[in-house]
């Protein structure tokens, strides 16, 4: 998944107010750029690092551009842009990439199931059924380790729960994490950071969830679906 237009280099100053970040660009331009990420970034948002954004001229936009790689302080790239996520995965399940996943003829994004109070990322059916949740993983915590949440979240525990119900009552379904971390080569639940999703994803797997993880690479050229990687439950 190439980038488009491509991107410019150059360095963080700051990250504040969660959407917003300060860049210094390679050629001495200062801008403040959209940062399209949530969560906490955690070792993500060091303010020196390099870092590449997409610059877009749109008719009403407020701002030049957005925030897309950074490099972190651990080494490797990150793609900090979390809805790259469910585009890249959406790509790779339409190319068989994911082969845990391969074989349905249909492929249904953000779909709410009757009875439930979540949408979820993507449904795939014919044959059968399969509910796919999707997170994006970028904190790396060493060792070639990476982990999710990088913070307490309770609407991800709330998927967990909703996951667990579905596989409970024979249906199946997945938890998907998509690791777009060049340095990252296992993952794991982040237990220090938000124990309840921990235990909630060791319940959900006890009930039958298959938990994968799925290598993305990102460049500053684009983001190449790689392969999958372990899961330490």
């Amino acid at each position: 998944m190439p980038f488009s237009p491509l991107l410019h280099s150059g360095i963080l100053l700051k990250r504040y107010k969660r959407f917003l970040a300060d860049v210094r660009l390679d050629d001495g331009r200062e801008m403040t750029v959209h940062c399209p990420n949530t969560g906490s970034m955690k070792g993500c948002a060091e303010p020196g690092s390099s870092v590449w954004v997409r610059l877009e001229q749109k008719t009403g936009r407020k701002l030049p551009g957005s925030w897309e790689l950074v490099e972190t302080p651990l080494g490797g790239l990150a793609c900090i842009h979390s809805a790259r996520a469910n585009k890249v995965v959406a790509a790779a399940l339409a190319q068989d990439l994911i082969t845990p996943l391969v074989g349905y003829r249909v492929v249904r994004p953000e779909v709410r199931l009757p009875g439930g109070e979540s949408r979820f990322d993507f449904l795939l059916s014919d044959p059968g059924e399969c509910v796919v949740e999707v997170k994006s993983v970028t904190m790396a915590v060493g060792a070639g380790g990476g982990a999710f949440p990088d913070a307490v979240s309770l609407r991800g525990q709330k998927h967990l729960r909703e996951l667990t119900s579905l596989a409970a009552n024979g249906r199946r379904a997945c938890l998907l994490f998509c690791v777009m971390h060049s340095g990252i080569e296992w993952v794991r639940p982040a237990d220090e950071i938000d124990p309840e999703y921990g235990r909630l994803l060791r319940q959900a797997v006890a009930q039958g969830v298959e938990v994968i993880a799925w290598s993305v690479v990102p460049s500053p050229h684009g983001l190449e679906v790689a392969g999958q990687l372990p899961v330490e439950i």
